[in-house]
């Protein structure tokens, strides 16, 4: 049979992609993945933004062992269950604005879903039927379910797909980098982008309109573009004075990854609903939630009674107490606290080793969320070939160097462009900080090189 950590010869897995095996991950330390040869790999993006604290967190280990001995499932049907209840309590104390019910999920994209089928029973509850449009952005990135497909704005993912997506409009990004003019200042740009919601909501008419869907810090489609000041603000002030449903999804940038606990915070902003996972679970266990306010929730309640939604596995008691214990450590033992301090050391430590890089074009993000650009030319900001597969290639430079990040190309249009996406745990030291760059530096090196 050979060793049990060993890949198999033929693997029966349906996996991403069908290029050559992958190193079967046996273990985890700290920031640090091991896989079956004994390799120990810097985890510098969380995976995909989600090993918030690392991959071997005692408390966490231990209140889903203290779980399992209890209760693992029980259907939400029948029953509520501790967990969930405790869990929700905390993540709405914590929440902005009007944020009062927590609704579980498996993941993001789910979570997704449940954000756009609720924004639409809410206007059937409220009388107001003839709305049901969505309008998000270009560049973003909402799921990969089909209602979460059809609300982002990147292309590639969309492609294959499109006779089966839903009618959604997509407005102009908040991206300073690509489509700020020269001498305009940052909130005029920031005003200047976020009324192309408005002048969409007046042509589509603003009746029709259901909801609009952003992610505070744009994640892996273009690589943590962060909102310049004021945008969020005036994003508010158009979906209050149409009567639009605004839906945050902090799925990649939410539950501390900016600094904040949610990312909206910093714009000092609060949504009808937002979206968050990954970070809940910190890939302990599978979750994901809807946040959305006690003023949608009362119009449910008082109206037909239930969100015609559900899940078998939402609300699942064993995720739930992984992520209470997650958010416990958190909150409770104040592991955000240290996240602003060292997003500052991250930033630091890549301006210091790639501000000078010809192929640098722009080191952008908030807290632990950054991101590095990559242009041919930094006088034009001119991207590299696609054909190159840029991204792709650094992709299995790092590996090779013991580093985990997360490059994706399309970042400009969905189609060109490339950037390196980094979100390590928030228990990173700045020694570690070290040899990521080090480790990013040598692999970017040997990617553009080829």
């Amino acid at each position: 049979m050979g060793r049990p950590d060993a890949p198999p010869p033929r693997s029966a897995v349906f996996g991403r992609s069908m290029g050559p095996p992958l190193p079967v991950a046996v273990g985890g330390d700290g920031c640090y993945l091991i896989d079956a040869r004994g390799r120990r790999y810097l985890d510098g993006s969380g995976g995909a933004a989600v090993s918030c604290l690392g991959h071997s967190d005692e408390k966490v280990r231990a209140a889903i062992h203290a779980q399992l001995d209890r209760l693992a499932f029980a259907h939400t049907g029948f029953f509520t269950s501790r967990p969930a209840e405790e869990l929700a309590e905390k993540l709405v104390a914590a929440a902005p604005g009007d944020l009062g019910h927590a609704y579980f999920l498996s993941g993001g994209s789910e979570a997704v879903e449940a954000a756009l089928k609720l924004a639409r029973q809410y206007f059937l509850e409220i009388g107001e039927p003839a709305r049901h449009r969505i309008i998000a952005r270009r560049q973003s990135y909402h799921g990969n379910t089909l209602g979460a497909l059809a609300a982002g704005g990147n292309a590639w993912p969309r492609e294959k797909y499109a006779p089966l997506l839903t009618e959604c409009s997509h407005v102009d990004p908040c991206f300073a980098y690509r489509e700020q003019a020269s001498g305009e200042t940052a909130e005029d740009y920031g005003r200047r982008a976020a009324d192309t919601l408005e002048a969409e909501i007046l042509r589509l008419g603003p009746e029709s309109v259901m909801a609009f869907i952003a992610e505070p810090v744009v994640g892996a489609t273009a690589g943590a573009v962060p909102p310049v000041p004021g945008y969020f603000a005036r994003i508010r002030e158009i979906c209050d004075r149409y009567g639009v449903l605004l839906i945050l999804d902090e799925v990649m940038c939410g539950m501390g990854r900016t600094g904040t606990l949610f990312a909206c915070e910093q714009d000092g902003i609060a949504p009808d609903i937002v979206t968050i996972a990954k970070g809940l679970g910190a890939g302990y266990a599978p979750i994901g939630a809807m946040l959305a306010s006690r003023r949608i929730h009362s119009a449910i309640a008082e109206g037909s009674g239930a969100f015609q939604h559900g899940h078998t596995y939402h609300a699942h008691p064993l995720s739930a107490a992984a992520a209470h214990a997650v958010l416990s450590r958190l909150l409770d033992d104040r592991l955000l606290d240290a996240v602003p301090r060292l997003g500052t050391q991250l930033a630091d430590a890549l301006d210091a080793r790639f501000a000078d890089h010809p192929n640098v074009g722009d080191i952008r993000g908030r807290g632990l969320f950054r991101a590095v650009e990559l242009v041919a030319d930094r006088e034009t900001r001119a991207p590299f070939d696609p054909a190159r597969k840029l991204h792709a290639r650094i992709k299995a430079a790092a590996m090779e160097e013991g580093l985990i990040c997360y490059p994706a190309g399309g970042t400009v249009d969905g189609a060109r462009g490339d950037h390196v996406l980094l979100a390590p745990p928030f228990i990173i030291t700045e020694a570690q900080i070290g040899e990521l760059t080090e480790k990013l530096a040598r692999a970017l090196d040997a990617a553009i090189a080829c």
